[in-house]
């Protein structure tokens, strides 16, 4: 069974580790994006590799989805979990597969998964 949902249910919530899974962050091979719905501030200080940005407030405002994620499943992540949330129920209700991480950067930076700053270093959760 597929952790994305279609039809008139909210999204899923997935945690930390069963995100990194789906996007291929622990595995490889996962065709699922990391979508950081953070500010542009917390995504400089530190983010999930490979992860593509859109802050919350760009999407809520009526923002498209970049370009690599579109037409694919979206596991959606911001710092606790709460702004993931919202931004994953508006994706669904646009008809994106999408998912959110209970836990945000927080629980992925604790779980001992991957973060970088902008310029490519070590990065810390804003």
């Amino acid at each position: 069974m597929s952790i994305f949902r279609r039809g008139t249910g909210g999204p899923g919530r997935v945690t930390a580790q069963d995100a990194a899974v789906r996007t291929g962050h622990v595995g490889g091979g996962a065709d699922a994006v990391l979508l950081d719905v953070r500010e542009t501030y917390e995504w400089q200080a530190g983010h999930a590799p490979r992860a593509v940005h859109l802050p919350l407030s760009a999407l809520a405002a009526g923002a498209g989805l970049p370009a690599q994620a579109q037409a694919r499943p979206l596991v959606v992540i911001c710092r606790s979990g709460n702004r993931s949330r919202r931004a994953a129920e508006l994706l669904v209700a646009r008809g994106a597969q999408a998912v959110d991480v209970i836990g945000g950067m927080s629980d992925w930076a604790r779980a001992g998964l991957p973060v970088v700053d902008a310029r490519g270093g070590s990065g810390t959760i804003a």
